[in-house]
């Protein structure tokens, strides 16, 4: 079964007395484990479908699924629990807590939590996560003392500590320089391998779009293309 499911979503936004018509009848289906790189130009609708399949937003028709749930009949409740169990974020500015260290903002999500994990299970899991980053080294250091490609690794540690079914990540390499962007990328499609975590980002970055196993290219709220590669096997290296 699709861990995503679009079918025929669209998406209006008022804007003054005119309507802009942001997604069109966008239809597609997302697997467990994918590595999908939603591509297309400012404005194609990226963000909006990143938007509705993250629950942070609506669509004006047609339904979106997130594992099996129809989202627009579920209840706040039911919504915040989806977003946090079930779906990580990342974000291209980083969106990291100022006055916390690395670990600490890796665990913030944990302490908002309802399953509140051994205190000796979390902290081996956390400290995984900063290992797999790359920034054990790193981890008693606030954002400030970091650089850019070292704070997105944080956003990915801390997207990854609930243990996500799905991450995603709008234009995650945005503000970073392109050697750095690819070796986030590369980052990524690690833990997609190893966790099967399923990997949703959005970019314009044609470089990177090269390395995801799933492409949907979007132009003016619609699909213009879908295209599948054959995805390496989940654990291999």
């Amino acid at each position: 079964m699709a861990i995503v499911k679009l079918e025929n979503v669209e998406k209006v936004y008022p804007l003054g007395k005119t309507e802009v018509h942001a997604v069109k009848g966008v239809s597609f289906e997302i697997e467990k484990g994918d590595f999908i790189s939603i591509a297309g130009p400012s404005g194609s609708g990226k963000t909006t479908i990143l938007n509705m399949i993250g629950c942070i937003d609506v669509p004006t028709s047609g339904s979106v699924a997130i594992d099996g749930q129809v989202t627009s009949g579920l209840s706040d409740r039911k919504i915040t629990s989806l977003r946090h169990e079930v779906i990580g974020f990342i974000f291209q500015s980083f969106n990291l807590i100022p006055v916390l260290n690395v670990y600490e903002n890796v665990e913030f999500p944990l302490l908002l939590g309802k399953v509140k994990d051994a205190k000796r299970e979390r902290d081996e899991w956390i400290k995984y996560l900063i290992e797999e980053v790359g920034l054990t080294q790193w981890s008693r250091h606030r954002p400030n003392e970091l650089s850019g490609g070292q704070r997105q690794r944080v956003a990915i540690a801390r997207a990854l500590v609930t243990k996500p079914q799905i991450v995603l990540a709008d234009e995650p390499t945005a503000n970073l320089d392109s050697t750095t962007g690819e070796a986030i990328i590369e980052l990524m499609k690690k833990i997609n391998r190893d966790l099967e975590t399923t990997f949703i980002f959005s970019t314009h970055d044609a470089t990177i779009v090269e390395i995801a196993d799933h492409i949907i290219r979007l132009h003016d709220g619609v699909v213009a293309s879908e295209q599948r590669r054959e995805r390496e096997d989940a654990g291999s290296h």
